[in-house]
């Protein structure tokens, strides 16, 4: 891949990669503990925290996720692997990795 086209995957890794970071701690704050006061609060009250708490945990594991599929393809990147399909080793159309620059394989072992 030409070195301009590794950049700019690159910048783009980085900028998902900061916006992560950036929001990991409100992710933080909603996935934790539920506390409420029985006495105050209503049974519905208390069963919409605990779906908002779920919510926030399963977003807080894709985001996880997200950060080491970055941290990885920013690795394959310094170590001139990346955009090779890790199946059938071609290139991976630029277009597919516009939409997801994490992508480890070309659209056809994908399937």
């Amino acid at each position: 891949m030409a070195n301009e086209n590794l950049e700019k995957f690159r910048k783009l890794l980085l900028a998902q990669r900061d916006d992560l970071r950036s929001t990991s701690e409100v992710r933080d704050e909603s996935s934790a503990t539920v506390h409420l006061d029985q006495q105050s609060v209503g049974r519905l009250s208390r069963m919409d925290a605990l779906q908002s708490q779920a919510l926030a945990q399963a977003g807080k594991v894709r985001a996880d996720r997200q950060l080491r599929l970055i941290e990885a393809a920013l690795l394959r990147i310094d170590n001139d692997e990346y955009g090779d399909c890790r199946e059938c080793g071609e290139p991976i159309n630029p277009k597919r990795l516009e939409v997801d620059p994490t992508s480890l394989y070309c659209i056809h072992c994908a399937r």
